[in-house]
């Protein structure tokens, strides 16, 4: 399965699956098992059953947010910063490509009207969620 990552290998900051990757079957988990984001890909065949559960209540200790963007229709370009505000990455994303931002910073510009579906961790914690940098382009 082709997965683009960004940042360190061992960390990557962003993790991109396109519309256009394959996914082999079984079950894949992408993302490190530490991460607050698990993302994985699975393909089954017609009847396959994924057995009636629940998820236990585990306490988890989440120190920083991150948040997954499903793009449904558009165009659109994802800036990535490293931790001097730099950027070192421009990702160009389309209908149907997913992007996972785990680290570090981002910057999302419309290059087109677009759609785009938004998860990631709450409860929201408004002003202390994020901190604004940079100039407006």
């Amino acid at each position: 399965m082709e997965v683009e990552f960004y940042g360190k290998a061992e960390r990557p900051s962003a993790v991109v699956i396109r519309a256009s990757t394959a996914i082999p079957d079984g079950i894949h988990f992408i993302t490190p098992d530490d991460y607050s984001q698990q993302l994985g890909a699975m393909k089954r065949p017609a009847g396959y059953l994924v057995p009636a559960h629940r998820h236990n209540i585990v306490e988890r200790s989440i120190s920083i947010t991150q948040e997954v963007l499903l793009l449904r229709s558009g165009v659109c370009e994802v800036k990535l910063f490293d931790e001097s505000n730099q950027v070192y990455a421009k990702i160009e994303l389309h209908q149907g490509d997913l992007i996972l931002l785990a680290l570090g910073g981002h910057q999302i510009k419309m290059l087109t009207d677009c759609e785009l579906l938004e998860v990631k961790q709450g409860p929201y914690a408004g002003e202390n969620d994020k901190t604004i940098f940079g100039k407006k382009e």
